[in-house]
């Protein structure tokens, strides 16, 4: 059998570049041995194991997950919502195929039901294999995987869901249509009457326009919008930030309604508590200036 290659991994680096998404700079890693490489039906899938950060899941040029670094997003996406409902019972998470962000919403006692939606059937069956310790939410009895368009499943559902977590990659191809007014719309139409969305929200220092756009896509239906972040190594300028919205127009999304006990975070969390969840809204001056809207 002859050694896997890949085009975007030269003299045993990663490269990731993208002249859109994030011009003039990349990230590289270093590749210990190329796992898995596959054009699914949707996107090109490269799996290797780096030589720092563990096994890493790229998706069509994009790095989506490592294993060193993946639990901040993972966890910040997750429960700044669910933290932010009163009761969350019934969850969906759109993308995600990992299995990252379901892990995190199951260690809420009070979910009975987690449903994750993925377009592409090759994430979840891969993620199974290279990426266990994201994948084995999969094996939870609350847990439903439906492979399909998201678009098209929420249509079906009316008055559902507690919270919607959109796990997406970047604005750029069919993704584009996750950052608009029409999804946001179904969003809202598939929550409970008090429900909570997060969202993927891009970098202040890569996306300003593109962060101000979804503000004000989002702030068209939901009453409460606000915008927080996280640091990650692995992502394009090492942070991401998320999109958090309420139907509920009294909702205070910067002060968690619920919390974990000091004895849970530190047995099952390694970057979400609740002084993060208060401080991931804390924008720096041009920032909070530019999305002060």
């Amino acid at each position: 059998m002859s050694e896997l290659t890949h085009p975007l991994i030269k003299d045993g680096w990663f490269m990731e570049i993208s002249d859109t998404m994030w011009p003039g700079q990349a990230m590289s890693l270093k590749v210990k041995k190329i796992l898995h490489v596959e054009q699914s039906l949707y996107q090109d899938v490269l799996i290797f194991q780096s030589t720092d950060y563990g096994n890493v899941l790229v998706l069509d040029g994009a790095i989506q997950v490592t294993e060193r670094d993946e639990f901040s997003y993972q966890e910040m996406i997750a429960h700044l919502a669910l933290n932010s409902h009163p009761n969350p019972r019934k969850v969906l998470v759109i993308g995600g195929g990992d299995g990252g962000v379901l892990r995190e919403v199951i260690k809420h006692e009070c979910v009975e039901k987690a449903v994750l939606c993925d377009i592409d059937e090759a994430v979840p069956r891969l993620s199974k294999i290279y990426l266990p310790e994201m994948a084995k939410s999969y094996k939870h009895p609350k847990v439903t995987l439906h492979i399909g368009d998201g678009f098209k499943f929420l249509d079906e559902y009316k008055n559902t869901f507690d919270v919607i977590i959109t796990d997406s990659s970047d604005p750029e191809g069919p993704a584009a249509s996750l950052f608009e007014k029409p999804y946001f719309k179904l969003l809202n139409d598939a929550l409970t009457e008090k429900g909570v969305i997060t969202t993927q929200g891009e970098n202040i220092w890569l996306h300003l326009e593109i962060i101000k756009n979804l503000k004000k896509a989002c702030l068209e239906v939901f009453p409460v919008v606000e915008y927080a972040y996280c640091t990650i190594p692995t992502y394009p300028s090492g942070q991401i930030g998320f999109m958090v919205c309420s139907k509920d127009p009294n909702a205070n999304l910067k002060i968690p309604l619920r919390s974990f006990s000091d004895t849970f975070e530190k047995e099952h969390l390694r970057y979400y508590n609740k002084k993060i969840h208060e401080a991931s809204f804390i924008l720096p001056t041009w920032a909070r200036d530019a999305l002060d809207f």
